[in-house]
């Protein structure tokens, strides 16, 4: 955000070793979950981040500056991480100026029952000065 070179909602894609649970490697980075799905997609050269023949010591999670819009919640839902966790909340996005879309409680529940460990509010002060700092200078580029 401070260098201009991209977007305030920042993700990563970590892969954990699920014998071990203390083996974690960084797999991607991006400007939002999105992009930083892709390139884990990439990575391990698979559109399904589970359910791997080769990978079956491995489980992919997923790292997020803030809570989803709700193109970036279909795509997470759609990626085949096992966890989502969350820093700012949609409000602090919305409090700048930015409008998420239809994402509501029933959205995370979704996600759980699908298999998904969700974890909100990691962070979210230090996460919300951030949108906050953005709101000060940057392009809301949804805005109406």
């Amino acid at each position: 955000m401070k260098e201009g070179t991209g977007g305030l909602f920042g993700a990563a894609v970590f892969r954990r070793n699920i014998k071990t649970k203390d083996q974690i490697d960084l797999v991607s980075i991006g400007v939002n979950r999105v992009v930083a799905i892709q390139l884990a997609q990439n990575h391990v050269q698979s559109y399904a981040l589970c359910c791997r023949p080769h990978d079956d010591e491995w489980q992919y999670e997923l790292f997020t500056s803030c809570e989803p819009c709700c193109m970036c919640l279909g795509a997470t839902l759609w990626s085949g991480v096992s966890r989502l966790v969350c820093g700012a909340t949609k409000a602090d996005a919305k409090a700048i100026g930015f409008d998420e879309g239809p994402v509501f409680e029933e959205s995370y529940d979704h996600l759980k029952r699908a298999g998904m460990t969700v974890t909100r509010g990691v962070l979210t002060q230090r996460a919300a000065q951030v949108l906050r700092e953005y709101g000060e200078s940057g392009t809301i580029y949804n805005a109406r």
